[in-house]
């Protein structure tokens, strides 16, 4: 059964989270009738959206992602608080759909009256990102959630695109073997807002707070990303309920002095501003699709690429000069 655009703004508004999901599908479908409806949904319900938290959570496979969100979106569920988890799984090579399932990783979550999970395929898009998130968490703040929770794929590939859309990023770490800091890039400790050393135990204690001390002393030697904000590495056991509290609180700090700061609301314009290039890349790329013999250049210059017949930025070049001269 199809829904019409009044029915689905109804039921987002009403917190109906069958037809939640239907607007979400909706916005993900790559069909030109159902993105010509998308667009109009979105259209009309921004001023509705705007009003959450949108929360990055990155690491490793491994870190206690789901148990984290899980245990931490029942903390906020407790403290008054609605909270939509957009859980993006790494995609099927064959249908491109999600693999892991996450409601079946985070049952007690699921079954909160105040909580909405929605698994949704990476489709292969970097950055363990589906290129709708952005798109999913504005029909989410429109339902009224106050904390949207975006777990990654933890895979490494580009975290800047997980920072580029939410206002905190959190990144969860575990005591390993060897040197804590190894594998850890750079470019993420350089985007991170809060740390937060998971699975702590008694038997590794020490051995947790040796890891904190270090990704401090690492942190002292990166530009601060946000002025008068010291990243907080934090302790605890998202398992056992202990140390979230207090992510609970940093996060909460942190967003209150972006706003004190007025940067809270530049940084959500500049996002806007990266989704629009987004989607005009997407749009011409589509638009391109459609012209059979742009089509036929489009492979032939990308061919010529990756073949290194020329310089990859020249068979560009010369593509775009092409589809320009086209239109």
């Amino acid at each position: 059964m199809r829904f019409s655009t009044e029915d689905l703004i109804e039921g987002i508004q009403s917190g109906n989270k069958r037809l939640i999901a239907k607007a979400i599908t909706l916005v993900e479908s790559k069909k030109p009738e159902h993105r010509e409806q998308a667009e109009d949904l979105l259209k009309k319900i921004m001023p509705l959206t705007g009003n959450s938290i949108r929360v990055g959570i990155t690491g490793v496979p491994g870190a206690g992602k789901s148990t984290f969100i899980e245990n931490f979106g029942r903390l906020a569920i407790v403290n008054g608080k609605k909270v939509a988890v957009l859980a993006i799984d790494p995609s099927s090579a064959i249908n491109k759909g999600s693999i892991l399932g996450d409601k079946t990783r985070m049952e007690e979550l699921a079954k909160e009256e105040n909580a909405f999970i929605r698994p949704s395929p990476s489709s292969g898009f970097l950055g363990g990102v589906a290129n709708t998130t952005f798109e999913t968490m504005l029909i989410c703040e429109a339902a009224g959630y106050d904390y949207i929770l975006i777990e990654t794929v933890g895979v490494g590939q580009s975290e800047v695109l997980v920072s580029d859309i939410t206002d905190v990023f959190l990144f969860l770490k575990i005591v390993g073997g060897g040197d804590e800091l190894q594998g850890i890039k750079r470019g993420i400790m350089e985007m991170v807002d809060v740390i937060f050393i998971n699975k702590v135990e008694e038997s590794n204690l020490q051995k947790s707070k040796n890891t904190r001390l270090e990704l401090k002393r690492a942190l002292d030697f990166l530009p601060s990303k946000e002025k008068d904000w010291k990243v907080p590495v934090l302790l605890g056991s998202a398992l056992n309920n202990e140390g979230l509290e207090e992510v609970f609180r940093k996060i909460n700090d942190f967003i209150d002095l972006k706003k004190k700061k007025e940067r809270f609301e530049l940084v959500r314009t500049q996002q806007s501003e990266k989704r629009f290039e987004y989607w005009v890349q997407e749009y011409i790329l589509n638009m391109m699709k459609r012209n059979e013999s742009l089509e036929e250049a489009y492979i032939q210059h990308k061919k010529n690429a990756s073949a290194l017949v020329s310089n990859p930025s020249t068979e560009a070049k010369l593509f775009v000069e092409k589809f320009l001269n086209n239109k």
